[in-house]
């Protein structure tokens, strides 16, 4: 796997220059349009973390690569990417039109309840993608247009409106979704569960071999937690219907297949990262979980 793809990568790659005040304490924020970024001359895009967010607004076909899921997009579509989670555009036609805005979090720090990864569409098993009809575009291209010309004012508190125009495409597709596909702390078990999915996201992505993935047990969860590990094991139980052990090994499942068809780390490495001190254990883990070895899905991926 690549490294973290940084701001500075990215204005260096996709324009070849820096802007002034890249690092400025207010954070950075900036918006294109996607016809001025793709093309023939185009770089090609590294599957890889990005240590930044970024909305989209896209008007063709194409197939994002999230982790280890592919999503197929056709049509205009609101698209949410996490900078947490590896991801990949993968175009499948030339034509391609559209809009994206680019923040880093400190642009968003102190200004939002419970911070941007607290958003239903940057969570880990969240839904990223938002296809839109034709009313909903025009309104989310309009939102896009006024970030377009509000970064080209001298206004004074044009970052302060640009902060909200992110918000209005925010909550525009989230309001565009049932309410009851937003995820709700009903009741203490819910609290719990939350809180342990939280703890377990934390040491993901696996982003180098020296990385070690530490906590793989119900007990290590429920130490760091400070409650019994039966009373952690139950709040599991009765809010997923799997037991924590299985949504830990779902987890880890889900790095291994990220790792093996992404990076050229060895089946040693990526095992001894993911908390395996030996490899015979991660191949009969992984195999357990999936019914092939580590070799055999990295070459059928």
């Amino acid at each position: 796997m690549s490294n973290i793809e940084s701001l500075e990568d990215f204005y260096q790659k996709k324009f070849n220059y820096l802007p002034v005040g890249l690092q400025q304490e207010i954070g950075h924020f900036n918006v294109f349009r996607l016809e001025d970024c793709v093309g023939p001359n185009a770089k090609p895009v590294k599957y890889s973390r990005k240590d930044f967010y970024k909305v989209s607004l896209v008007r063709t076909k194409g197939i994002y690569h999230y982790a280890d899921k592919s999503v197929a997009i056709e049509g205009t579509t609101l698209i949410f990417f996490n900078p947490q989670v590896p991801y990949i555009w993968e175009s499948l036609s030339e034509n391609q039109t559209g809009y994206f805005c680019i923040f880093s979090k400190s642009f968003f720090t102190e200004k939002i309840r419970g911070g941007l990864n607290d958003l239903p569409m940057y969570k880990f098993d969240g839904k990223p993608a938002y296809e839109l009809n034709q009313e909903q575009e025009q309104q989310a291209s309009e939102v896009f247009e006024k970030m377009l010309s509000e970064i080209e004012s001298d206004y004074a508190f044009k970052y302060d409106l640009l902060r909200n125009y992110v918000m209005e495409l925010t909550h525009f597709a989230l309001k565009s979704q049932p309410s009851t596909n937003l995820y709700q702390h009903t009741d203490a078990k819910s609290r719990i569960t939350a809180v342990f999915t939280e703890l377990l996201e934390r040491q993901f992505p696996i982003e180098t071999p020296s990385q070690r993935f530490t906590m793989r047990s119900a007990k290590d969860f429920a130490t760091q937690l400070a409650m019994h590990v039966n009373h952690l094991n139950r709040a599991i139980k009765e809010t997923t219907g799997k037991t924590t052990t299985d949504v830990i090994a779902e987890r880890l499942i889900i790095e291994a297949k990220t790792l093996l068809r992404h990076t050229d780390w060895n089946i040693a490495e990526i095992g001894y990262c993911l908390g395996f001190e030996e490899p015979a254990h991660f191949n009969n883990f992984f195999k357990k979980q999936t019914q092939f070895t580590p070799s055999k899905f990295r070459i059928a991926s």
